[in-house]
């Protein structure tokens, strides 16, 4: 067997791989005698089959098997020993590989072409400030939560006369042309309307001020902008919306009125998940705070990663074989066609680049993920999807045995592993590069994602 390499450039090489008569020829005479001896043949008794008969029958296949386990086991192998940094896999030359004929050859050469990963080298002194932002929680902020909870927390009562933000409850008729009740035409019960919803001038003066057993017309389609609270009103099916042009009659049965909830224990408990030491507006406040710095902390991490990728590429300024990775990406994606890749591949550049710095500094500095990360990480996904539905105070038993069905889903546990590893590369970036702590407001934060 002779291997030999020739490098094309700083990016591409070529390699070719012969493998004669004598590298296989015992390996398989020896797979075809194991054939012969399980060989079950009618005419012959086992094992009595003749051996030509058996090469005839199976040889081409294990030796195109064998010529294969070879191939791949002998070009890793190298490219182990030889220490080459490779991207993707090797590709078959498209121009100096000759068809393979098991049935003839005796000697059988391949040639692939190699994409190499160029060398990556950071000198954090030399790299520049990264900024890091820090958003201020402001009183605004945190009364809008305030706010928040007391209207999630709310509820409605009957009120007399309705009002901006109040709701009319009664039934609704469809009319003819002519201002009668349309026979057959569209009828609700019990039907909501929000006065909030009603967006023209003139219809919103219609409702205001409405009573239990006040009857009056309107016209949903031009009161209601939003199509889909439309079709929810008059309890139709989407595909009906458009064509309900006319007026209705609607006879209030009652008026309700959102009443926000009391600022009160009962209320600071239910916000923040069962917690019992908050007693006060002024505690509430302040726990409320906290939980905002710690919600904003992920939106300023995410920051982070952006503008720290942008700096690390930028720095590195890294070349790759593009045509080769292109080459790569068709072959191994069946899915995918050259077209689709060329007009993908800017984006897939920026992503294999940021891939590649981050490998190499998880590799240099022994930044790896353990299994009891990964475990943790598991936990603190199960609590996020809790507290998604207002479940704070779940026991732990159900956290892990939620975050055990977690990672028993490979793909999300490959997905956790490498957040968990970019998370690690992160935090060794802070602790190694020069920092610029910003510290600004939620807007002004905000802002920086339409740049």
């Amino acid at each position: 067997m002779h291997i030999s390499r020739t490098n094309v450039d700083d990016l591409n090489a070529v390699i070719r791989l012969s493998i004669e008569k004598s590298d296989y020829e015992a390996t398989v005479n020896e797979t075809l005698k194991d054939y012969k001896k399980k060989a079950n043949m009618p005419g012959f008794r086992k094992g009595m089959v003749p051996a030509g008969l058996i090469k005839k029958m199976y040889g081409k296949a294990v030796l195109a098997e064998e010529i294969n386990k070879m191939l791949s086991r002998e070009l890793s192998r190298y490219i182990s020993e030889e220490n080459i940094q490779i991207l993707g896999e090797p590709l078959p030359n498209e121009t100096e590989q000759k068809p393979i004929d098991f049935d003839h050859d005796e000697t059988f050469e391949f040639v692939f072409d190699l994409g190499f990963a160029p060398a990556i080298d950071i000198d954090f002194k030399k790299l520049g400030k990264l900024p890091v932002y820090e958003i201020a929680i402001d009183d605004e902020m945190v009364n809008n939560q305030v706010e928040a909870f007391q209207n999630r927390f709310g509820s409605y009562m009957d009120a007399e006369v309705a009002g901006e933000k109040d709701n009319l409850i009664g039934s609704l008729k469809q009319l003819d042309d002519k201002g009668e009740v349309l026979e057959g035409g569209i009828q609700v019960e019990e039907a909501q309307v929000s006065i909030q919803m009603v967006k023209g001038k003139k219809d919103k003066k219609v409702v205001l001020g409405k009573k239990a057993g006040d009857t009056f017309k309107f016209n949903p389609k031009n009161a209601f902008e939003n199509p889909h609270y439309l079709k929810q009103v008059l309890k139709v099916e989407e595909d009906q919306v458009e064509s309900v042009t006319s007026d209705f009659e609607m006879t209030v049965s009652k008026v309700n009125t959102f009443v926000p909830a009391e600022l009160n224990e009962e209320l600071f408990k239910k916000s923040l998940g069962g917690i019992t030491e908050v007693s006060t507006l002024e505690e509430f406040k302040e726990k409320l705070a906290e939980d905002l710095k710690a919600n904003l902390g992920y939106s300023t991490e995410y920051r982070f990663l952006i503008d720290t990728k942008e700096a690390l590429t930028n720095y590195v300024g890294m070349k790759l074989p593009e045509e080769f990775l292109k080459r790569w990406l068709v072959y191994s994606n069946e899915n995918i066609t050259r077209e689709q890749v060329d007009e993908e591949f800017t984006h897939f550049v920026k992503d294999l680049e940021w891939t590649l710095i981050k490998n190499r500094l998880s590799k240099d500095n022994q930044l790896h993920v353990s299994e009891a990360d990964v475990e943790a990480l598991a936990r603190e996904t199960a609590l996020m999807q809790f507290r998604q539905y207002g479940m704070f105070n779940v026991p732990d038993e159900y956290l892990d045995n939620y975050a055990k069905s977690i990672l028993k889903n490979e793909e999300e546990r490959h997905r956790l592993v490498e957040k968990k590893s970019e998370s690690l590369v992160l935090e060794f970036i802070k602790a190694n590069a020069e920092l610029k702590v910003k510290t600004v407001s939620q807007k002004e934060f905000d802002d920086l994602f339409e740049k």
